[in-house]
């Protein structure tokens, strides 16, 4: 379950209903997808494209999608502070982003520009597309660890066009985890 952060209006939505209204008035689309009984998340790759192949076949008839492929990310995959670094500069892309994470998490940070900024903390079965030129950045949770689905739309993948005005820099990752929301009293805005 998805978190939303607004840290300029120190507001945070927790409940599901109100979370996927959030970003659908942001232009960006969110849902759950089933985790349970599916695949084992840590299987090989060609396992989880085939145990999610029609939610993927209908991402790619509705958004004209090529290719998925798995991403794994660990605190020891090699070079990862050099990765990390090209996902935490704000950026856009020519084509939507889409992710449905597996295992671990991580912070869509989205710069609306005409808006306040806002993050996105994604967890396990969040399926998540950030479209096409939307002003973001990327960041992991302390235990540097997601895999997830990718959908690409250009057989290349993902290509950063960075921003000169970026302002990534102000803001920090906002990752809460189960603990919070677990603890929390708050569950809406």
């Amino acid at each position: 379950m998805a978190i939303v952060t607004v840290p300029d209006q120190d507001r945070r939505i927790t409940a599901p209903a109100e979370i996927a209204a959030f970003l659908r008035d942001h232009g960006i689309h969110y849902e759950r997808w089933p985790l349970e009984d599916r695949v084992d998340p840590a299987a090989p790759a060609e396992a989880i494209l085939a145990a999610y192949a029609p939610e993927i076949d209908e991402l790619k008839r509705r958004g004209g999608f090529v290719t998925a492929d798995v991403i794994d990310v660990r605190p020891e995959t090699p070079n990862l502070d050099v990765m990390l670094a090209k996902f935490a500069k704000e950026h856009t892309h020519t084509e939507d982003e889409v992710r449905f994470i597996l295992q671990g998490r991580g912070v869509f940070h989205i710069n609306p520009g005409d808006r306040p900024v806002f993050a996105i903390e994604v967890w396990a079965g969040d399926l998540i597309s950030v479209p096409l030129g939307t002003r973001h950045w990327f960041d992991l949770c302390g235990d540097r660890r997601i895999r997830a689905i990718r959908l690409f739309q250009d057989m290349t993948g993902w290509t950063p066009h960075y921003l000169d005005d970026g302002v990534h820099g102000r803001y920090e990752p906002l990752c809460l985890g189960p603990a919070w929301v677990a603890g929390s009293a708050e569950t809406a805005s």
